[in-house]
């Protein structure tokens, strides 16, 4: 076979095995990323607790990389303490080696039951997470398929001298080879990859021992590198970084002993699997007790840098969040929740301008629904970005319902802006101030648009069925009070012959507006009754889409 039949086999071989890798992660997290990012958010606040979870959840997504996207958008958000994450990924890092050692074992015979038991199961596709379970099982005979290829491929390129070369020149220079393992898992973005293609090299008797230690604590400085230079701000590089430094610490501690290893004399393909184990384990037990000094300083290298001057431009929309849908959606979600801040601040703009009179609340008003319109369509477009791959029925619900939340409360903003703050700017033109029986009657409209604003704050975040209907239910409440407010004005104007009309008109608009802004917000319950299956009228349908303005 010529050399270069041998580099395109070998090429191809590692290849699938990270293909085999990523279908597994990839369809796991997409079957069920949402329940166990939720889960990880109650519970992992206790740092045994988090190293075992983090053992765990790696030993079934095969990817510490997708542990570390997850952990590190908990830190983020702020619902899971740095220390406990840092625990998180110290289990990662062990679940990782699992995997290693499963695979590494002469398991070929189940190559072809497990890729048959997959296509079985994806086929069962009356539930997406029967899809999932198919895709990773598939992946995971890809990887069992790779693996073979390599071995057969590595025996062939074993006599070749351009790899007797290769070898020949990492041999004895345990930088050189710590460099180019490094080098590349980062290119690879799977450390078990690249363990398990060491462990290939390894088997064939060309690496000696010392040469071997390198390679792995190279592979495992590496594995850190993706979620560190991906990391798109101060705070989500905190976690990887802090990961990045255990690492490097317990590699610049363990490569001096890298003759003494060698001196063992173990098999150099178990080599490989026990040191990368044994590391792991090492640093674990190692770490695990200074997890908060660790998240200190980490804190204190990397501090919270100063906001944005335009509140518009989003914060959280991390480009890595794009490649798990549920990561991705709870970046959504908190950008979501800056527009209702942003609403909530116009709505008190709105209402010192119907007090004061001040041209600057409208000023105010007209910058923050700029800001508003700006931060919307960010959030759309990353939406759309999200789960190019597919994602489950569950987290497509999710995504709409973000959308739903974004577009109504940008409607209500507009309205405030381009009407109620219109309206208000109009009587000040003319020199004349909201009277004392006005400002009372829009008072009770105002705090009841507050309240329902909070509750679809909870609607949103809680997923509260009870909730929603209570805030469905308060919009006969603010129709009434919208109604006594005009039936009171009218009788006013009756009594008061001298009211001039527009005076009157621009009072009932501000009360119809009020109403209408109410509409978005009690708009914002539909979409859970509806995935809840809640019957919904006609009407209520049209209200619950988000077109409806």
């Amino acid at each position: 076979m010529s050399g270069t039949t041998l580099l395109i086999n070998l090429a191809g071989a590692i290849a699938l095995l990270l293909w085999g890798t990523h279908m597994i992660s990839s369809a796991l997290l997409r079957g069920f990323g949402t329940p166990l990012r939720h889960w990880m958010g109650r519970h992992l606040n206790n740092r045994w607790l988090a190293l075992l979870a983090g053992i765990g959840i790696t030993g079934v997504l095969q990817s510490s990389t997708a542990v570390s996207l997850m952990a590190t958008s908990f830190t983020a958000a702020g619902t899971l303490g740095l220390a406990p994450a840092l625990a998180v990924m110290l289990g990662a890092n062990i679940g990782s080696t699992l995997v290693v050692q499963l695979l590494s074992a002469d398991i070929s015979i189940l190559t072809p039951i497990v890729l048959l038991t997959g296509l079985t199961v994806f086929r069962l596709r009356d539930d997406s997470r029967f899809e999932s379970v198919g895709c990773a099982l598939i992946g995971l005979g890809l990887m069992l398929m790779a693996l073979h290829m390599l071995g057969s491929t590595l025996a062939d390129v074993e006599g070749t001298p351009v790899f007797q070369l290769i070898m020949q020149s990492l041999d004895g220079d345990l930088l050189i080879a710590l460099l180019v393992a490094l080098i590349l898992t980062w290119l690879c973005h799977s450390s078990v990859a690249v363990v398990l293609l060491i462990v290939s090299l390894a088997a064939t008797g060309m690496l000696s021992a010392t040469t071997i230690v390198a390679l792995v604590l190279g592979v495992n400085i590496g594995g850190a590198l993706p979620s560190v230079i991906n990391a798109g701000s101060n705070i989500g590089r905190r976690l990887p970084l802090g990961n990045l430094l255990v690492r490097a610490l317990g590699a610049a501690v363990v490569l001096p002993l890298a003759g003494w290893l060698a001196s063992l004399n173990l098999d150099p393909a178990a080599l490989v699997v026990y040191l990368h184990t044994g590391f792991n384990l090492l640093l674990a037990l190692v770490f695990i007790g200074f997890t908060e000094p660790m998240a200190r300083l980490l804190n204190r290298l990397l501090p919270e840098p100063a906001r944005d001057v335009d509140p518009g431009m989003p914060r959280y929309l991390d480009e890595a969040g794009l490649e798990v849908a549920n990561i991705g959606l709870s970046n959504a979600s908190r950008e979501a929740l800056r527009i209702a801040d942003m609403l909530s601040a116009m709505l008190e703009r709105t209402l010192q301008l119907f007090h004061t009179s001040a041209p600057a609340c409208a000023d105010e008003v007209r910058r923050i629904d700029q800001s508003t319109d700006l931060l919307s369509a960010a959030i759309r477009a990353y939406l759309a970005d999200i789960g190019q791959e597919g994602i489950s029925d569950s987290d497509a619900d999710r995504a709409q319902e973000i959308l739903t939340f974004v577009i109504n409360l940008e409607h209500a903003a507009d309205i405030l802006s381009a009407s109620l703050t219109e309206l208000a700017v109009r009587r000040l033109r003319r020199g004349e101030h909201f009277s004392v029986f006005e400002l009372r009657n829009i008072a009770p409209l105002h705090e009841a648009l507050l309240e329902s604003l909070s509750l679809a704050i909870t609607v949103f975040l809680r997923e509260d069925i009870a909730t929603a209907h209570q805030l469905i239910s308060r919009k006969e409440s603010v129709r009434r009070l919208e109604a006594d407010a005009s039936r009171q004005h009218f009788r006013k104007l009756q009594e008061d012959k001298n009211t001039w009309a527009e005076s009157g008109d621009i009072f009932q608009r501000v009360l119809r507006d009020y109403r209408r802004v109410h509409h978005h917000i009690a708009a914002l319950a539909y979409p859970l009754l509806e995935r809840a299956g809640e019957p919904l009228g006609d009407d209520q349908a049209k209200e619950a889409s988000p077109c409806a303005s």
